[in-house]
């Protein structure tokens, strides 16, 4: 199947009926996973293609087709960003690939994504018509979070989009470290580090909410300092908030994290908010940082499937590095949030994404949800 640029302009042309490309140039994404490109039409709209390379990507892709079709105006209304408007759909070889609308603005690095929210740049707001101050990148990753975690369960649910509760991650993360321990190319610390955090009872007691699944730098388009739209929701899922936290401990400054969680929890006793919790459980950031950490375990077991060398290596030289990290700092104590301002291990490049503990808090629309799990306008 060819996924030149060229192609994927006339996908996007069998796609939407009356689209008639004039220019096509390369969009970031997974290129594991996906082929992507930004067609431009005759009438100057623009709009992003996707084409699978696998059935598990083309099955991720469709999710997120039924994810986009189920955002309504009402639920727009409550983002603070936009999110892209399903278009079409065309079968591509085998599979099916997918046309969305183009949002302006483009994903920055994590650290250079840290660094404007540390150091906005005052020409980005020169010319805003406020006579209040603009929100910094950081209040804006907040609001971001808790828009999406403030959904309704029954949106994710009535799509027939997986649910689970706060145990049910919890068994999930189990059965990814258990993977990983098979290996037998985890350092042995790491592992006991992970199980103490899974054993935790305390750690374990969330309310689910609605997630974005699979959040990344390279799903938020920035423009002028502004999160101008948010991408790449073939993951969303009723679970743990924590899981939107995790890319966060990418970055070199481990103030990124606590900044957005501090507008997180800003945002989430607003009144006129429809937030998700008047305050985030004291455990989010210490199951996010696990959540950060388990990614590189998963990109080992995904190079040892695949019997991929390189990706072994690189991911057996990330976890070493971590191990040292890690023992340069002090273990937070079992059902203690961990300390504000602990330097991370960098996740890199899209590297992913016990006692039985008290039973946790359900929300009513997740009542006997089952396990399983994921995969505006046009030109807004």
């Amino acid at each position: 199947m060819s996924t030149s640029l060229e192609h994927l302009a006339a996908v996007a042309a069998a796609g939407v009926p009356g689209l008639a490309p004039v220019a096509v140039g390369p969009s970031p994404d997974d290129d594991a996973d996906f082929r992507s490109a930004v067609v431009l039409d005759a009438s100057g709209r623009r709009w992003r293609v996707r084409s699978p390379l696998s059935p598990e990507a083309s099955v991720r892709l469709e999710t997120e087709h039924l994810v986009l079709r189920s955002f309504t105006p009402a639920v727009r209304s409550r983002f603070p960003f936009l999110v892209p408007t399903a278009a079409g759909s065309v079968a591509d070889g085998d599979l099916h690939a997918f046309v969305h609308s183009h949002i302006e603005g483009a994903p920055l690095d994590i650290d250079a994504l840290a660094r404007m929210a540390a150091d906005p740049d005052p020409e980005h707001h020169r010319h805003v018509p406020s006579a209040d101050p603009p929100p910094t990148l950081t209040v804006q990753l907040g609001r971001l979070l808790a828009a999406i975690h403030a959904l309704p369960t029954a949106l994710v649910l009535d799509a027939d989009l997986p649910g689970y509760t706060a145990e049910q991650c919890r068994q999930r993360h189990l059965a990814e470290l258990r993977r990983a321990a098979d290996t037998q190319r985890v350092p042995a610390a790491l592992l006991r580090r992970w199980e103490r955090v899974l054993e935790d009872r305390a750690v374990w007691r969330f309310q689910p909410r609605v997630v974005h699944g699979d959040l990344q730098e390279d799903d938020l388009l920035i423009s002028r300092g502004r999160v101008r739209g948010v991408t790449g929701w073939t993951d969303l899922h009723v679970g743990d908030p924590a899981e939107d936290f995790a890319w966060l401990f990418a970055a070199r400054d481990a103030r990124l994290a606590e900044g957005v969680l501090e507008a997180y929890a800003a945002a989430c006793r607003r009144t006129s908010f429809q937030a998700p919790d008047r305050e985030p459980d004291p455990h989010l950031l210490e199951r996010a940082r696990l959540d950060a950490e388990l990614a590189l375990a998963q990109w080992l077991v995904r190079g040892v499937d695949r019997g991929a060398q390189d990706l072994v290596a690189d991911a057996e030289q990330m976890l070493a590095t971590l191990e040292q990290d890690v023992a340069r700092r002090p273990d937070p104590a079992p059902g203690a949030a961990a300390p504000e301002g602990a330097p991370e291990t960098p996740v890199r490049d899209g590297i992913p994404a016990a006692t039985a503990p008290d039973p946790a808090p359900q929300d009513p629309d997740q009542a006997g949800a089952e396990s399983g799990r994921r995969g505006g306008t046009a030109d807004q």
